[in-house]
């Protein structure tokens, strides 16, 4: 079977592919992206990006304001008994859907001449210094670079045996647009018993509501409907949002299994970026910004791998391990430390009196769940 060459393979086209193949291309690789669903479509995800990455969108030729993205300043933290905390965003951010976004970034990535394939992944193979790629459907691929930006899970974390999937994950995801009233320029974090829910407007006026709860929490009630009546309509923001506007998705979306433990950057010679690497607590609301963000540290460097030939793969992963441990696992594990004490319900609203009390340990606890502007 003859396999198609390209310099740079990407397994996943969402952001951390998409925009990682778009810098690929702009330095004239030869970039393919094999994404087993078709564009545009919606994911469970909850839609506000840090400012943080701005730069390197724009780097890009992506401008998010050019497709209805609201500007976001504030930021709003409720707890499960009604208590109410405000906050001024640092840098600031924007609200826009996966479904315009990701679509968006597909198009321009065509536009730079990336190729885009509509398949799935079921093995990789390093051999001779090189990657193998073949797909369900009987394709196949070779490149020097493999990039992993599959998602939170993939049947090629089973086929790697990575650490994490062999662990249950007790964590559900719900997302649902609505239209109604909600300040564009707010996000809000509203905590709930066994969960919490991100709140932002995005484009066309749409508010999306997405939330995350525990599977053992979920399950005692017989649906969506009846979890949300009688456990997330305790708190009365969200019992505010839920019930004065009407859904835009005929039924939420869910995803299940969703993991949070750690992940190695670097499997089976492949770099691994967004979600595939690892995932920040939705708590913190900065899992987008992260995904684009390892894009860039991966791209900047593929890219000196591919033009200096002195360079060994060995310093390529190295260099990628060490970035990006560098740039995100602190954050990670404060997302960690964040996500179990709002997890334990008697002790939510406690913190957040404290928070109350000393608002100026706010933007500070924001800062390093975030990073600065990219330098591009």
């Amino acid at each position: 079977m003859t396999s198609q060459r390209f310099d740079v393979i990407i397994v996943g086209g969402g952001l951390a592919g998409l925009t990682s193949a778009i810098h690929l291309a702009k330095h004239q690789f030869q970039v393919l992206i094999i994404e087993k669903n078709s564009y545009p479509k919606h994911k469970v995800c909850g839609e506000y990006v840090s400012n943080e990455v701005l730069p390197y969108l724009n780097y890009l030729g992506f401008d998010p304001f050019e497709f209805g993205a609201q500007r976001i300043s504030d930021f709003e933290l409720t707890t499960h008994n009604n208590k109410t905390m405000k906050a001024k965003l640092p840098l600031g951010g924007f609200g826009i859907s996966r479904y315009e976004m990701d679509f968006r970034l597909y198009r321009l990535a065509l536009k730079h001449s990336v190729s885009v394939v509509e398949d799935t992944v079921v093995d990789v193979l390093f051999t001779d210094d090189m990657f193998q790629v073949q797909t369900k459907k009987g394709q196949s691929f070779t490149s020097k670079i493999t990039i992993g930006a599959f998602g939170k899970r993939s049947n090629l974390d089973l086929k790697f045996q990575r650490n994490f999937i062999s662990k249950k994950s007790p964590y559900l995801g719900v997302k649902i647009h609505v239209s109604g009233d909600f300040p564009k320029n707010k996000v809000a974090l509203h905590n709930f018993k066994g969960g919490y829910c991100g709140v932002s407007k995005v484009e066309k006026e749409h508010i999306n509501l997405c939330y995350i709860t525990s599977y053992a929490a979920f399950k005692t009630y017989k649906d969506i409907d009846d979890f949300q009546d009688k456990v997330l309509f305790k708190n009365r923001a969200l019992k505010e949002v839920f019930q004065h506007s009407n859904p835009e998705f005929e039924q939420p979306l869910t995803i299940s299994q969703i993991s949070f433990a750690t992940k190695k950057p670097i499997e089976n010679h492949m770099i691994m970026c967004g979600d595939s690497a690892g995932m920040i607590h939705p708590l913190c609301g900065n899992g987008m910004a992260m995904a684009i963000r390892s894009a860039h540290l991966a791209s900047n460097l593929i890219i000196d791998y591919l033009q200096n030939k002195k360079q060994t793969r060995a310093e390529l992963e190295r260099k990628y391990a060490t970035a990006w441990k560098r740039t995100f696992s602190f954050r990670l594990k404060v997302g960690h430390g964040i996500a179990y004490l709002f997890r334990q319900d008697w002790l939510a609203p406690k913190l957040l009196l404290v928070l109350r009390g000393m608002p100026f340990l706010i933007p500070s606890i924001i800062r390093i769940t975030h990073g600065k502007p990219i330098q591009v």
